[in-house]
């Protein structure tokens, strides 16, 4: 019995630190989704590196990576990675979006994203899940779930007939589904605390934040926990058609 067939669509570089400790972003991805019996490809769309044509059908699913880029912006991967959400969306082909994963996906299917008015998210966010949605009524999850964030764009417009399926004091999208085959989920369930800190410190440097401020970004890091069992059971649920 042929396994089921997954790609990873990495929208970002790998940085030194992830390819010592995971084998690089695809890696951290398997550890989180990959289950035995299943294939898994990489595909490196920021730096150009597309499946083929006739590649896509033999997929299952799809799970489209963050990244240093902006979702809104023009660059000639950004494009041609909009094209083929699109040909994903009419082929009806499982797709999870992580953090520019989600906002691309919304910009793909008809939303609008940009910078968040309230500026960086960093940490760990409490995420409110929709009672009202079915997304979760298979799953026995808490209302309330915390994830790790690291982001300062968001999805101001939701495309027409997604369903916001989940939202935070700080992000009003925190998840949205569209149909039974696309879901954006603006937090990263798939990092790690040795990751999250690692990142904080490659902002410092880029000056993106300043250094007075993590000081107390990494004590509350260290402090507590995302719910990231509970994250995982809601990623390979959905990916693998039982959500």
């Amino acid at each position: 019995m042929v396994g089921k067939k997954f790609a990873v669509l990495l929208c970002a570089e790998d940085s030194e630190y992830v390819k010592k400790m995971y084998g690089g972003y695809f890696g951290v991805f398997l550890k989180m989704l990959a289950e035995e019996g299943e294939a898994w490809d990489l595909y490196r769309v920021a730096c150009g590196e597309f499946p083929l044509d006739e590649e896509i059908d033999g997929y299952d699913g799809f799970v489209i990576s963050g990244s240093s880029r902006d979702a809104h912006g023009n660059d000639a991967w950004i494009c041609r990675l909009l094209a083929l959400l699109k040909k994903l969306d009419d082929m009806k082909k499982k797709v999870l979006g992580i953090c520019f994963g989600h906002q691309i996906l919304s910009r793909a299917l008809g939303g609008k994203s940009g910078r968040a008015i309230t500026g960086w998210d960093i940490g760990i966010r409490t995420v409110h899940l929709s009672a009202s949605s079915k997304a979760f009524s298979s799953l026995k999850i808490p209302a309330l779930l915390s994830i790790y964030e690291i982001h300062r764009d968001e999805v101001w417009e939701l495309p027409p007939k997604a369903e916001l399926i989940a939202w935070s004091e700080k992000t009003g999208v925190e998840m949205f589904k569209y149909g039974d085959h696309i879901m954006g989920i603006q937090g990263h369930p798939e990092y790690t605390k040795d990751i999250l800190l690692n990142l904080i410190d490659r902002l410092v440097k880029l000056e993106y934040i300043v250094d007075t401020e993590t000081e107390e970004l990494k004590a509350k890091l260290q402090a507590s926990e995302p719910d990231q069992e509970a994250w995982k059971s809601v990623c390979r649920s959905f990916l693998k058609g039982e959500l």
